[in-house]
């Protein structure tokens, strides 16, 4: 039963989480206007050097639209898109204490040269602004606390697992290299 547990749990998780990068992408006009041209192709994600001893993820890919957005494609064998995402994920605690912190995971993109400029400019200047996002339902001052808050936690909780990093990797198999599935 626990085995079932990723495939049930992804599509409800995936489906938030392409609300929320539409919602990074609709704020930026720019970020839309790049991907309109490439209307119907595909974008897929593949979690380089996952640990073995985790439940592997599959790639995951999204299609742009027409409006420049991202509607998910559902977990795709290899070879479903255009172009590839490849992400470092040989430690993901550490990846993901970082990507709280603001900090960008290393990729690596292969496929159309076009595309992959522009998922690569994406990459490099959309910021999504959770102090703007917040101040819409919450006063300003209440807003900017709240961000303050976040980025300390994220902080202590990169600073704790970069102090830890040393024993994951030892111990939760986090070797860097080869493509891991």
């Amino acid at each position: 039963m626990l085995q079932n547990l990723p495939g049930l749990l992804a599509p409800p998780v995936l489906e938030r989480v392409t609300l929320a990068l539409n919602h990074v992408l609709a704020a930026e006009p720019a970020a839309t206007a790049r991907l309109q041209p490439h209307a119907g192709r595909g974008v897929a994600i593949e979690l380089d050097g996952w640990p073995p001893l985790l439940p592997r993820v599959p790639t995951l890919v999204w299609r742009i639209t027409p409006a420049g957005l991202l509607d998910w494609g559902g977990l795709a064998p290899e070879g479903g898109a255009e172009l590839q995402v490849h992400v470092d994920a040989s430690n993901p605690a550490l990846m993901l204490a970082r990507a709280i912190g603001g900090e960008r995971p290393s990729v690596h993109i292969e496929g159309d040269a076009q595309l992959a400029a522009d998922v690569g400019w994406l990459l490099q200047n959309l910021r999504w602004d959770i102090a703007g996002d917040l101040e819409r339902v919450l006063p300003r001052p209440v807003a900017h606390q709240l961000v303050q808050v976040g980025s300390a936690l994220a902080g202590a909780w990169r600073a704790a697992l970069g102090a830890a990093s040393p024993l994951i990797e030892r111990f939760g198999g986090g070797g860097r290299g080869g493509r891991g599935g």
